[in-house]
């Protein structure tokens, strides 16, 4: 599947990752040139495609200054499968990395739902003239049919064969269908408005009755590590005839309904299945947060080290390439990129077995957040914090300004809280803004003003209490 991310140069990559992270060029960068590389292997021939594996990268930095963002940014820029997973999830008591393959088998899931979506939307078109032609069914009910010349006969017209009875009966048939011939030609003008009057918008909120395929609900039934689930009621269902049922809505969701219905017969499930397990092996990225959990620190390892070092063992065949079996096929997991990342403040890199460290050549530091960088934080970003919390006030009539010294003094704040208390980066800046901002949320419904400005002194004085305390703790033993 053509995908538009990895025709992207490096840089331009970069420049769509900019509007929404600020700094940690580094890490930005090497993503960049990843996913480069695969688009310069697809174009190799063959052999040579095989033999290229890629480059796996490690990402450490202290939480909350970008290494989520950077992946979650990536999953929205990009067709590809794409799956994020906690290493943690994998230590728990009495499961010790028995469950790994299940990110694998995620991966598989989330590549079957993009090119079934990219299959639905070029079918979308044709799918489009066949809801138009049974909301006008709906609107004007055409002439059934008759199914007639069978329906209209008596019980023993088969055995009269050819007598006069029967050719009566069919100068009769004659006649209705010319007089049918002559009622269908208002009826087709008729057919012809109501299709313009579709096309301009204007019937979009009239009650229609559609027929719709009766989905029953199914129980599902998971198997356990195998990743197998049965759907209880629905292991005959194949066999069952489809049920329909009629259903009375307003013609702007008929058409979604249907839209769907139709684009989902014209599509082959088959085909989407293969291409997605091809998708997700030459394309696939899975984003292991939390990796530092597992690397265990000590040489004399004892309990959850040994738990932890299980996952590691459990981890490395899938990134070092092995074939995963998954309910739509078995998988190879050798071309799937694997972005490790870790805030690494107690263990380091060396910590984790020296296979799994060799699967990661490429180390990213990213960097700890300074003021200058708040300050950017707060403002640059499309999606920018104080966007954010404008446009909520907004929707309740309140215009919200922050002056330029209130900023500075938000972004001095987070960065000092970091630094004397626990570092959790950008996280803080929600923390200062949502107590910032609390009590003009509160008080929204009964103010009488209509635009706020937020100064230096109005951010000090509602901090004055937080830090100060903080500072006498410390001389109190």
């Amino acid at each position: 599947m053509a995908n538009k991310l990895y025709q992207m140069t490096p840089k331009e990559i970069v420049g769509e990752l900019d509007k929404y992270i600020i700094g940690q060029d580094e890490a930005k960068k090497s993503v960049a040139i990843a996913l480069r590389n695969r688009y310069r292997r697809s174009l190799l021939s063959e052999e040579m495609r095989e033999e290229i594996t890629p480059k796996n990268i490690l990402m450490m930095g202290p939480t909350g200054c970008g290494k989520t963002e950077i992946a979650r940014r990536l999953a929205k820029l990009m067709d590809a499968p794409f799956v994020k997973v906690e290493a943690t999830k994998f230590t728990e008591v009495g499961y010790v990395g028995r469950d790994v393959d299940s990110m694998v088998r995620d991966l598989v899931e989330a590549s079957v739902r993009i090119t079934k979506q990219a299959m639905l939307e070029e079918k979308y078109s044709v799918a489009d003239e066949i809801v138009e032609e049974k909301i006008i069914e709906a609107i004007i009910p055409g002439k059934k049919k008759s199914a007639s010349n069978n329906q209209n006969r008596g019980p023993f017209d088969f055995i009269l064969g050819n007598t006069g009875y029967l050719t009566q009966k069919e100068q009769y048939e004659q006649q209705k269908q010319a007089s049918d011939e002559k009622d269908q030609q208002p009826d087709m003008l008729a057919r012809e408005q109501v299709r313009q009057q579709l096309r301009e918008g204007l019937l979009e909120e009239q009650y229609i009755e559609i027929q719709v395929t009766d989905a029953p609900k199914t129980n599902s039934l998971d198997m356990g590590n195998e990743g197998m689930s049965i759907a209880i009621g629905n292991i005959f269902g194949d066999m069952a005839p489809k049920k329909m049922k009629n259903k009375k809505v307003k013609v702007k969701d008929a058409r979604k309904i249907l839209r769907e219905e139709e684009a989902q017969n014209l599509i082959d499930m088959d085909q989407v299945t293969d291409d997605a397990l091809q998708n997700a092996e030459q394309n696939g990225i899975i984003f292991i947060d939390e990796i530092d959990k597992i690397a265990s620190g000590s040489s004399y390892r004892s309990g959850a080290d040994v738990s932890r070092e299980g996952v590691q063992r459990d981890i490395l065949p899938i990134v070092e390439g092995s074939v995963i079996n998954t309910k739509h096929g078995p998988v190879k997991t050798d071309h799937i990129l694997f972005i490790g990342a870790g805030a690494f403040h107690t263990a380091k890199p060396t910590d984790l077995i020296p296979e799994l460290q060799g699967r990661f050549p490429i180390r990213v530091e990213l960097e700890n957040l300074d003021k200058d960088t708040f300050v950017k934080i707060l403002t640059v970003p499309e999606n920018a914090l104080l966007k954010q919390h404008k446009a909520l006030l907004e929707t309740e009539g309140i215009e919200i300004e922050f002056t330029e010294e209130a900023i500075d003094e938000i972004a001095t704040m987070a960065f000092l809280m970091n630094e004397q208390t626990e570092n959790i980066g950008a996280r803080r800046l929600h923390t200062i803004l949502e107590k910032l901002l609390e009590d003009i949320s509160f008080n929204i419904p009964d103010m009488d003003e209509e635009k706020i400005t937020i100064d230096q002194q109005y951010v000090k004085e509602k901090f004055a209490e937080k830090i100060h305390p903080d500072d006498i703790d410390k001389y109190i033993l």
